[in-house]
């Protein structure tokens, strides 16, 4: 069984983009928070809240949003 990437939603960025932290204490974000296309998520450089997207990331078990997916619409 795929295990998703649990993703605990912290706020948005200086772009409005949504801004997630991993169980990990890794920063992540939503580059297409678009509610009919599939999240893209990046890693946020050095780990900084408004740090540039870096990294896009693909977990097999795809992604868990906590409380929930945020997007722009």
């Amino acid at each position: 069984m795929e295990i998703a990437m649990r993703l605990t939603y912290k706020g948005r960025d200086s772009w409005s983009r949504p801004v997630y932290e991993s169980e990990a204490g890794r920063l992540y974000v939503d580059v297409d928070p678009v509610s009919h296309r599939p999240p893209k998520i990046c890693t946020k450089y050095q780990n900084a809240f408004d740090g540039e997207p870096d990294y896009q990331v693909h977990p097999k078990g795809g992604f868990e949003f906590v409380p929930e997916r945020a997007v722009w619409w």
